[in-house]
This record gives C-alpha cells, structure tokens and sequence, in this order.
C-alpha cells in the first residue's frame, strides 16, 4: 500500500512539473531582471506568447467553459460559412445582449471550422492584449508576470469571454488617467460587448484620482464585507444570465449556488488589502497612473467582499485585477519602498496561489489541468470525465483538424 501511494504522488509530481516550472521560469525572469532591463519589453513578449502558446495549444484543458464556447463557435462558423442566417443560431439565442462576441466569433468564422484554431486565436489576442497593458502600467514587468501568474494565469485557460472582456476593459484605464471620457466609455461599452459583467469598469471614471485616507477606505472595505454577507447583490448576479453561462447553454437555467461563505474571497481580499496598507506611504500621490491602479486595486478587494457569499460573483472582480497586478509590482519593486520580507512576502502568497488553483483544479475528478495534451496529438487523454460529459463532436477524438 506505501508503495502504490509513493507511486501514486510521483506521477501526480510528474504531471504538475510543467506547469511548476512555467512559474519557476517567472522567477528566473525576476530574479535576472534589474533596472536596466526591468522594463525591456522583448523578453516580457517572449514569456506571455510563450504562455499563449501553452495555453492556446492545449487540448480542451480547463473544463466545461471550453467546450461550451467551441459549440457555440462550431454552430456559428458553419452557418457563417454556409451563408446562413446566424441570427437564429445558438449563439446569438444564448448571448444576445454580447453581440461583440459573437461578431468576434463570426470573423474567425470565416477563417476555419476548426475549434483548436479558433482557441489558439483567441488566446493570442488575450495574451496581446495582457502584454499591452502590463506595458502600460506596471514599473517592472517581470514582477507583473509573477503577480499574474499566481492571479489568474489558470483562468486563461477555461473563462475564455470573460478574460477577453477584462484584458479589452484593462485599455480603458490609460483614458481614467487622461481624462478622457469618449475614450473610456467607448471601450467599456466593447467590452460590455463580449461580457456583460465589463460595465462594472464604467463608474470608476468617476471614482477621483487621489489617494484616500486609509481608515476612511477601511470603513468602505467593511461596509462591502457587510453587504456582502447580506449577498443581496450576489442573488442579483446569480439570476442574471451575464453570469451562467454553462448552464444557458445547456438550457438548464438555476440560480447560482449562494449562501456559502466564500473564505478564498475573504482571505485574498483581506491580504491584498493589508499588503496596500503595510506602505501605503509608497504611492506617490502625485502620480495620477499609480493612484489610479491603487484605487482600482482596493476596488478589486471591495468587490470580493461584496460577492463573500457567491459562488461565481466574484469573477466580476477582474475587471479591476490590473489594479492589484500594477500595485503588488509597484510595493515589490518600488527601490524606495521596498523591503526584502515584502518582496518575499508577495512571491510566497502568489505560489501559494497558483498551487492552490493547480492542485484543486487538476485533481477535482474531470483533469482539468493535468496531464498535459496539446491539440496535435489525437485521442483524449485517459479518464478524461470532462471530456465523457460535455464532448459534444467525437470526430474530433479521431482527427483534431477533420474541419
């Protein structure tokens, strides 16, 4: 029994290193970075298209939202292509008020049939445009790309509409430090487009680009813990459409699970929180880029709070994550601010993070994550529960570009 157990550990071990590795990667990339080269944009290009590469090659990785939004694109791409009428398909049944999604997926339409290419396509864009705004709004990139990993890396491979509408949402913010309404809002709206959850971003133009007292915006993160215990917006969120996506699709509309108090929502909030507030003296209040990103970053922890007792709520937090990335880099590496026990401090609570996604993720019983399948290989992998459930073309187990 010891014996099958070791065995057992070792291949879990093996089937996780892939993924272990793409973070110790992040780590080397920090560690080799300085001054001179933490913001060289070459080597920040080359680790996110390598991610988009492993990410947009996978095989189906990430669980039921792939297959759903492949269904949805395979339905849309053949009436595409056969000059159909795509208002009456699925796709635009199910997603109506998010017609820029659709559009985006009648454009790849008219390129392929295949669903492999239209998620590699998809990727790509998301990891462009993650690139673009790392670019633009955090002071050392390959500490963003360590914060990014430990956030929302995995989500990439599994919310494909909602992290689309997040990274085109995270544009927006250049115009809040600009001032430029036309700008802003016009991009929310396209965000809004492809999820109706963006227009969440739309009120923060109005939210004032200074630095607020600490106590005053601790007041403002329990009263969001007080709402959010009441969860009357997180029954608003769970019987609006925007957000079950799963379940439209498969016509079999419930409300989302409610009740349970989210701890992993608490504790991220109350950590982020607390890092902003250990040097909170570290954001200069005269830069209106990194008060903004701050602010947006204790938005994020605020409506983390709001959403404590739903179960999916709390996704419509990413649309301010850029906030909490630029400021988790900017208390890292900050040469004024920045201590040895912060810096450490943040890496341990981002691994703790990843691994806690990898090994919930990958062990849950459908093998979301692991082992590892990219699309140029045919078969599924063995045991493959996800694949049994929601498999919706077995041709494509025979032959991944049969279209």
């Amino acid at each position: 029994m010891i014996q099958c157990e070791s065995v057992s550990s070792v291949c879990f071990f093996l089937d996780m290193w892939i993924y272990i590795l793409l973070f110790v990667i992040a780590l080397v990339y920090y560690a080799a970075s300085n001054e001179r080269t933490e913001r060289n944009k070459l080597p920040l290009a080359i680790y996110l298209a390598g991610l988009a590469l492993f990410v947009g090659c996978a095989d189906m990785l990430g669980g039921y939202d792939r297959y759903i939004y492949c269904e949805v694109f395979d339905q849309l791409a053949l009436v595409t292509q056969n000059d159909g009428d795509v208002i009456t398909s699925a796709g635009y049944r199910l997603y109506s008020t998010e017609w820029g999604f659709l559009l985006f997926n009648q454009l790849i339409g008219y390129l392929t049939l295949n669903r492999y290419v239209f998620i590699f396509i998809v990727t790509c864009v998301i990891y462009t445009l993650l690139f673009i705004s790392i670019k633009r709004y955090c002071r050392n990139y390959p500490f963003a790309v360590i914060v990014f990993m430990g956030l929302w890396f995995f989500f990439t491979f599994t919310y494909l509409r909602q992290v689309m509408a997040a990274t085109i949402g995270w544009l927006a913010i250049k115009y809040v430090i600009d001032r430029k309404p036309i700008q802003f809002f016009l991009i929310v709206f396209i965000a809004f487009t492809f999820h109706n959850s963006a227009i969440v971003l739309a009120p923060f133009y109005f939210v004032p680009a200074r630095k607020f007292d600490p106590v005053f915006v601790f007041f403002i993160l329990i009263g969001s813990l007080a709402i959010g215990m009441t969860n009357v917006l997180g029954s608003i969120v769970g019987a609006t459409d925007a957000f079950m996506d799963e379940m439209r699709v498969q016509g079999q509309v419930e409300a989302i699970q409610e009740g349970t108090f989210r701890v992993a929502y608490f504790i991220e909030a109350a950590l982020f929180a607390g890092l902003l507030f250990w040097k909170y003296d570290a954001f200069d209040e005269r830069n209106r880029k990194e008060i903004v990103l701050l602010n947006m970053a204790l938005v994020f922890c605020a409506i983390l709070l709001v959403f404590v007792r739903s179960e999916n709520g709390g996704r419509v937090a990413w649309h301010y994550m850029i906030g909490i990335i630029a400021s988790l880099t900017h208390l890292a590496t900050n040469p004024q601010y920045k201590t040895s026990a912060m810096t450490g401090t943040i890496i341990v609570m981002l691994l703790v993070l990843y691994l806690r996604i990898l090994t919930s993720w990958g062990n849950n019983g459908y093998l979301i994550l692991y082992p590892y399948k990219s699309f140029f290989t045919n078969g599924v992998r063995e045991g493959d529960r996800c694949h049994d459930v929601y498999e919706y073309d077995f041709y494509y187990d025979q032959d991944k570009f049969y279209k």
